[in-house]
C-alpha cells in the first residue's frame, strides 16, 4: 500500500493533491506559487504534492501525462 499513488481532486476547491502511502503524519511545505510538498515529520521524506489552482493552471491541457513508475523525490 505504501507504493500506491492516490490522486484526489476537489473541483470546488481547484485543488490537486498527488500522494504516497499514509500522510496523516506529514505536514504542507509551501515551496511557493500554492504548490506545496507533502512531508513526512518523523522520516522528512516527500509523501505527496499539493497544487492550487490547478485547472487554472491546465486549461491549455489536453493530456497529463506520467511515465510509470513514478517516484517522488525532493530537491
Amino acid at each position: 500500500m505504501a507504493n500506491t499513488l492516490k490522486f484526489h481532486y476537489d473541483e470546488e476547491g481547484d485543488f490537486l493533491e498527488i500522494t504516497s502511502g499514509d500522510i496523516s503524519k506529514c505536514f504542507f511545505d509551501n515551496v511557493g506559487d500554492g504548490i506545496f510538498e507533502i512531508i513526512d515529520k518523523k522520516t522528512r521524506e516527500l509523501r505527496g504534492v499539493a497544487v492550487f489552482s490547478f485547472k487554472a493552471r491546465t486549461k491549455d491541457l489536453k493530456d497529463i501525462q506520467f511515465t510509470l513508475p513514478l517516484k517522488l523525490v525532493r530537491n
